[in-house]
């Protein structure tokens, strides 16, 4: 069953606010720290990952490991992912096709 129309989860909520700020930011300018945003939210810092990792995944944020998070410069592209994906299902693809030529062959043996 979905719910819809309730509250947002969390990390939507965190993203969602981050990607307000950014809007005013430059790139290159460093998004708070872990810390504030926990403070600035009172969420866990898991749920400030998540936010933080939906942003990196939209490509409006970069991550400098322990120096923090940047707004990005649009020029880092996830075209490499997307070129990932697309290679991982064609592969799933052809491993279902090859799967299921497998079961036709087997014959049971109900004798």
């Amino acid at each position: 069953m979905t719910v819809t129309g309730g509250p947002k989860p969390k990390a939507v909520q965190v993203a969602d606010a981050l990607r307000e700020d950014i809007k005013k930011m430059k790139p290159g300018d460093r998004l708070p720290s872990q810390r504030d945003l926990m403070d600035r939210f009172g969420f866990a810092s898991q749920t400030i990952q998540n936010g933080l990792a939906a942003l990196r995944a939209e490509g409006l944020v970069v991550s400098a490991g322990n120096l923090g998070n940047f707004v990005s410069d649009g020029a880092s592209s996830n075209n490499g992912v997307r070129d990932d994906i697309e290679e991982l299902r064609s592969q799933v693809q052809a491993l279902a096709e090859r799967v299921a030529a497998l079961e036709g062959r087997s014959v049971p043996s109900g004798a």
